[in-house]
């Protein structure tokens, strides 16, 4: 079934409600995380019809309780993959519109709550962001294994940007000596106070290598405001997966730049907060956007991301 949606594009997927989608194929079957209370899950054999998993939390991480002052167990913006034979779910609990945030780890041997290893293990804090001590915000995370299979965990939102910081080869902490990145920032007013976000409205970074060079991919402007977000997906490229990356017209990412992969239009005002995975040899866009025929909820969308001959991503 190929349902034609308001961006002028095919889309795979069936429109459940999610926000912040992340996949993962195991054994014929994908599995999508997203934001959520407990971080929900889904399940599908095609991509296009989903059922409903129970959550990864059955109560909130006593942790992060403690760690985020009013935290419920509504969890934000997951990360999922596969590494050391294990599956690997960052996670984001976070105060809105605050940097008093923390990036969490959970694993798990299988994704099939049918198994008799099914079970969730959290690894709890991997990265906490302090205000008045951090000018940037510990939430959105992606695993990214660069060229000499050393792991980066790349996060962030507003403040002072995206930033890239290598972890250590449990994948559960920060590799010490440490070793820190800004790989996306947009202009923010210096006269703001460090607690507050500001304007410089850039978040859910995703980094992905294809051929010779690393992508990575932020949203510009607003989520979370129904019809009316402005969310959009941006992309620039880099030789080395800490940067520096650039876009079409040659300007760092880490000094505004970016080049617009999929806008929103009137019948889906805002989409954004993109993750990117090759399955069975295709390459896929999944990300969300704001439904404007059903009051601005964010459904799934899921579209083929294709290549340009100079290397560029696209979307039909």
């Amino acid at each position: 079934m190929i349902i034609f949606c308001g961006l002028q594009c095919k889309t795979l997927a069936q429109n459940i409600r999610v926000h912040d989608p992340v996949m993962i194929k195991q054994n014929g079957v994908y599995y999508l995380f997203c934001t959520g209370k407990g971080i929900s899950v889904f399940s599908s054999t095609d991509m296009k019809n989903w059922k409903e998993e129970k959550p990864v939390f059955n109560a909130p991480p006593a942790w992060a309780v403690e760690a985020v002052p009013g935290f419920k167990g509504h969890v934000w913006a997951p990360d999922v993959s596969f590494h050391n034979g294990k599956f690997y779910l960052y996670y984001s609990v976070s105060a809105f519109g605050k940097n008093t945030s923390c990036i969490g780890v959970a694993t798990n041997e299988t994704l099939n709550s049918q198994e008799k290893n099914f079970k969730w293990v959290d690894h709890g804090k991997v990265i906490q962001s302090v205000p008045g001590r951090d000018l940037w915000n510990a939430i959105d995370p992606n695993l990214i294994y660069d060229d000499a299979q050393i792991p980066w965990l790349v996060f962030g939102s507003f403040w002072s940007g995206m930033k890239l910081v290598k972890l250590d080869k449990t994948l559960t902490k920060i590799a010490d000596p440490q070793e820190w990145y800004t790989v996306s920032k947009r202009s923010r007013d210096f006269k703001r106070a460090d607690h507050d976000g500001g304007d410089a409205a850039v978040e859910a970074p995703f980094i992905f290598k294809h051929k010779q060079y690393y992508y990575l991919f932020v949203s510009f402007d607003y989520c979370c405001k129904g019809v009316d977000s402005n969310y959009k997906i941006m992309v620039g490229r880099a030789e080395k997966i800490h940067g520096p990356y650039v876009d079409k017209d040659g300007k760092r990412m880490d000094e505004g730049g970016g080049s617009l992969l999929r806008g929103g239009d009137a019948a889906w005002p805002g989409v954004g907060h993109n993750a990117v995975y090759t399955f069975d040899g295709v390459d896929y866009l999944v990300f969300h956007a704001y439904d404007a025929a059903d009051q601005g909820k964010p459904k799934l969308k899921i579209e083929k991301l294709l290549w340009h001959d100079d290397g560029w991503p696209y979307v039909e």
